[in-house]
């Protein structure tokens, strides 16, 4: 079978990755393993806020939520991304050790495509955000 240069087009590699997570040790532990690993750029924000500030600048095709941080919730962070035009489809998974299944129906609910539970490994997290990211781009 030939692959048409509009085939191999609609298959966007996933590159640049906002992770939004307050505990630093945390962010420490998934940016080495996203970018050593899974060989993405990630920009780290520690708050809801300040991922809204940096998101039009780093123009993330993902974006990793953690779902309790102090102000702003992922939650309440993700409603506010949704919306700004330019980032009402950038597909967002939450990260939270919450995972009985009301919560997860619930954060699927607002727009999330997935959820990955905490503590993660750091050695499957990025195979794990590229198949997702591969699920919702067939």
């Amino acid at each position: 079978m030939v692959t048409s240069v509009a085939d191999n087009a609609s298959r966007t590699k996933l590159t640049r990755i906002l992770y939004v997570e307050d505990e630093p040790d945390i962010q420490t532990v998934a940016r080495l393993a996203l970018e050593a690993l899974g060989g993405f750029t990630v920009e780290v924000c520690s708050s809801g806020d300040m991922a809204l500030q940096r998101i039009s600048d780093f123009q993330p095709q993902l974006i990793l939520l953690d779902v309790m941080m102090p102000g702003m919730d992922g939650p309440g962070t993700l409603k506010r991304l949704r919306k700004n035009p330019l980032h009402v489809r950038t597909p967002v998974i939450f990260m939270t050790a919450k995972m009985q299944p009301s919560d997860v129906a619930y954060y699927l609910a607002l727009g999330a495509v997935d959820v990955i539970s905490k503590p993660f490994n750091p050695m499957t997290l990025s195979s794990q955000i590229q198949l997702i990211w591969e699920r919702c781009h067939d």
